[in-house]
C-alpha cells in the first residue's frame, strides 16, 4: 500500500470545531473550484465559510495546507460513496458497476472536483499521485479477489485496475462534467462500461489462457 502523505491539519477537539473545519473544506471546494489555487485566497475562503479569518489558522497553517487537506478529504468522500454503494454486493461485475455509478453521481454533484484534482498535479504532485494510487489500489484489490474466486481471469490485477480507473475518470469527465442534453442516464453509462469489463475480465468471456 502507498504510504499516505503528511496532512498538516490541526484536528478539532470539539463538535463545534469539526463543524468549523467542515465549513472551511466546503468553502475551499467552492473557492478552488471556481478560481483555482493561485487566485484563491484564505480571506475569500473564510468569507465563504462565514468564519473569522483568525479561525482559519486554528486548523491550517497556510492555503497550501488547506489544499492538501482538501484533496485528501475529496478522496475520502469518493471512497466512502463507493464503499456504501458496494457494501451489500458480492458479484464482482455488479461491484464495479455500482462503484462507477457512485463516482459518476458524485462527480455530477461536485463538478469542481476535476479542476481541483487536475490542479493538484502542479500544486502538490505528492497528494495528486496519492489520490489516484489509492483508488487504483482499491480497484486492484477487488479485481484480484474476483480472480481468486474464479470470477475474473487470473491475470486481473494492477494493470487492469489502472485501465478501469482511467475509463471511469474520463467517463466522469464526459458524462458528468461535460454532460449534454440527451446524454444517456448515469445507470446506462455504468452498464455500458460494465459490459466492457465483462468482455475483458470476466472468465466466462475471456479466451486468454490462465497463468502458468
Amino acid at each position: 500500500m502507498t504510504e499516505g502523505p503528511k496532512i498538516d491539519v490541526k484536528q478539532p477537539r470539539t463538535k463545534r470545531g469539526e463543524k468549523t473545519m467542515r465549513k472551511l473544506l466546503d468553502a475551499a471546494t467552492a473557492e478552488f473550484g471556481e478560481r483555482g489555487f493561485h487566485e484563491a485566497s484564505v480571506s475569500s475562503i473564510t468569507t465563504r465559510a462565514g468564519i473569522a479569518l483568525g479561525s482559519f489558522y486554528t486548523y491550517f497553517d497556510s492555503k497550501d495546507a488547506l489544499f492538501r487537506a482538501l484533496i485528501h478529504d475529496l478522496s475520502g468522500q469518493i471512497r466512502s460513496d463507493a464503499s456504501a454503494a458496494i457494501a451489500e454486493e458480492t458479484d464482482p461485475l455488479t461491484i464495479e458497476r455500482e462503484a462507477l455509478t457512485a463516482f459518476l453521481r458524485f462527480a455530477a454533484e461536485h463538478k469542481e472536483i476535476y479542476r481541483i484534482i487536475d490542479e493538484a498535479e502542479f500544486v502538490d504532485p505528492e497528494i495528486y499521485r496519492y489520490h489516484y494510487t489509492t483508488i487504483a489500489q482499491r480497484i486492484t484489490g477487488r479485481l484480484r479477489k474476483a480472480a481468486e474466486d474464479g470470477k475474473f481471469v487470473e491475470s486481473a490485477g494492477e494493470i487492469e485496475a489502472w485501465a478501469v480507473m482511467g475509463m471511469n475518470v474520463f467517463l466522469g469527465l464526459r458524462f458528468a462534467i461535460w454532460r449534454e442534453e440527451g446524454d444517456p442516464a448515469i445507470d446506462q453509462i455504468a452498464q455500458a462500461a460494465n459490459a466492457l469489463i465483462a468482455k475483458g475480465l470476466a472468465r466466462a468471456f475471456s479466451k486468454r489462457p490462465p497463468k502458468v
